[in-house]
């Protein structure tokens, strides 16, 4: 089955083709990023496999222009890998927030379009671009089917404990609010192949999956199933992040409010857009950045770069304590599966979990690798996340459902 994948942000949309044989079997045909949507000058860059890039500079008006352009480059006859668009045979899309009733993978319907419209007082950056995107798809390829793949689906194992807050029951009763967690298709994939990779049975298994990026966050995952994850109602809470504060006294809001006349919107601002590394380090949120200032001797750069390590071991701890142990512990996302200084900082506190770091094998990037070493009490691997393959792995499925 042909699978488009569709990843859209507010002003961007990442898509790949690949032709699914079955789960775990595939091609990729094509990947490419339609950036500046909506600016006066939107860019398409476009990756046919094992050939030349193709980039075309033009206005960009909205996404169903951005579906569009991808689409005429999948079909054109220099450029593209399809014969008609007709060979399309569905399309998934990557959606952030499913609330509490879309829990898993589904096809897309009018009712599903209203209840990721709900949901997007939840995720106001994401849901609103990923409803563009269905629409997008929707106008172009009226009768192709399409499913939606939530971040938050692989996380509604949780039981009620790890997932409610201790604020009146009310809340969560009149507006659902409760941990959701996000990345969910990253740990989804990372824990599956990590297993499989490790030689880990996934159904009698604890495996702790640190999805580490500009956004962060880490799972424990018992069996194969989430029982517990650091990002909460929004993918505020948790880690530290690139510019996001992760998990805070809450009181400091209501304190900085008070003291500096901010607005909800504007603390939120600050939490969100200039806190964490950046808020830090004063340099930057990538953690590459504050890396080069570490080693040249910025002492702010260090502060936060130590701040993210503590709050990887000290979440590991606690997932350690939630599953009552734990057999593999998995590195992903874009720090995750490049910055083996952080790797390895994170590791020489686990010790007391009879972790043995092999730091020969650790000195790699953006590979599948053992960084334990064989005698092991606890296993540690890389492995590289492929979002797109579980979205067009639940695509195609799905669709297949539908005509058996």
């Amino acid at each position: 089955m042909i699978v488009l994948v569709v990843n859209c942000g507010s002003s961007s949309l990442k898509y790949q083709l690949m032709d699914m044989k079955n789960d775990n079997v595939y091609d990729l045909l094509a990947k490419g990023l339609v950036e500046r949507i909506g600016m006066e000058e939107g860019h398409l860059k476009h990756t046919p496999t094992g050939r030349d890039s193709f980039e075309l500079t033009c206005p960009i008006p909205d996404h169903t222009a951005g579906i569009k352009y991808v689409l005429e480059a999948l079909v054109d006859p220099d450029h593209g890998v399809l014969k008609s668009l007709e060979d399309i045979e569905a399309v998934g899309h990557r959606v952030l927030h499913g609330g509490d009733k879309l829990y898993r993978s589904t096809l897309i319907t009018p009712e599903v379009v209203d209840q990721i419209t709900v949901c997007c007082d939840l995720g106001p950056l994401h849901n609103p671009a990923n409803l563009m995107g269905i629409d997008a798809v929707t106008k172009n390829l009226p009768t192709v089917p399409q499913v939606a793949v939530f971040d938050t689906a692989f996380h509604q194992t949780m039981p009620d404990y790890n997932y409610i807050y201790g604020i009146p029951y009310e809340y969560y009763e009149k507006y659902r609010i409760r941990r959701y967690g996000f990345h969910g298709t990253s740990h989804k994939y990372v824990s599956q192949r990590g297993a499989e990779f490790a030689g880990v049975d996934l159904n009698n298994s604890k495996i702790i999956t640190c999805h580490l990026g500009n956004g962060s966050s880490i799972a424990a995952v018992e069996n194969g199933k989430c029982v517990m994850t650091s990002m909460g109602l929004t993918p505020l809470e948790g880690l530290l992040m690139g510019t996001r504060c992760g998990t805070i006294d809450p009181m400091v809001m209501c304190y900085l409010m008070d003291k500096e006349g901010l607005t909800s919107q504007e603390m939120n601002n600050i939490m969100n857009k200039k806190s964490g590394l950046l808020g830090i380090s004063g340099i930057s949120s990538d953690c590459r950045d504050c890396g080069d200032a570490a080693t040249a001797g910025n002492p702010r750069a260090k502060l936060a770069l130590k701040k993210l390590s503590h709050d990887i071991i000290q979440t590991i701890g606690a997932y350690v304590a939630e599953m009552n142990g734990v057999d593999l512990i998995v590195f992903t996302g874009g720090i995750g599966e490049n910055n083996g200084h952080i790797r390895r900082r994170v590791c020489d506190n686990l010790g007391y979990l009879g972790v043995k770091f092999d730091a020969e094998a650790n000195d790699c990037r953006g590979i599948e690798r053992m960084i334990s070493a064989a005698d092991s009490k606890v296993k540690v691997a890389i492995i590289p996340t492929n979002e797109e393959l579980m979205i067009a792995r639940d695509t195609m499925n799905i669709v297949n459902s539908l005509n058996e």
